[in-house]
């Protein structure tokens, strides 16, 4: 049998190609790869230039707020996250952040509004399930 003018590549040959070109995958995938770093500081970036992270409403919020009749102008919109972002700092979980004459529980660590009323329904002024409040 005549080996040399068969198709069969010899084993030097198998070599070349499969380790360079695994060393050209690994070298491109190398070249592609982002650190944590990185990651989290394009995170940092994009959450500074919005400002702080807005604020969820619940859906229990979100029902209360039409039922009540409360609808917020974009100025208390952002003093209500600016709320929950000191008391955030303070660390407070659940708190109260009075915006004007609207009183809502809000969930920091979850970003979440959890209800909303305004003065007419704290005629009692009892809030519960909280551990701090902010007045803006």
């Amino acid at each position: 049998m005549d080996i040399q003018n068969n198709s069969f590549l010899s084993i030097d040959q198998l070599a070349n190609q499969y380790l360079n070109s695994s060393r050209k995958t690994v070298k491109a995938a190398q070249d592609n790869l982002v650190s944590f770093q990185e990651i989290l500081q394009n995170k940092s970036q994009e959450r500074n230039v919005s400002g702080t992270q807005d604020l969820k409403f619940s859906k229990h919020a979100a029902v209360r707020l039409e039922n009540r009749g409360i609808e917020l102008t974009d100025a208390q919109l952002e003093r209500l996250n600016d709320g929950a972002r000191k008391a955030g700092q303070k660390g407070i979980r659940d708190s109260l952040v009075i915006v004007d004459d609207l009183a809502f529980i809000v969930n920091v660590p979850n970003k979440t509004v959890v209800t909303a009323m305004n003065s007419r329904e704290t005629e009692e002024n009892v809030f519960t399930n909280i551990n701090g409040a902010v007045i803006m």
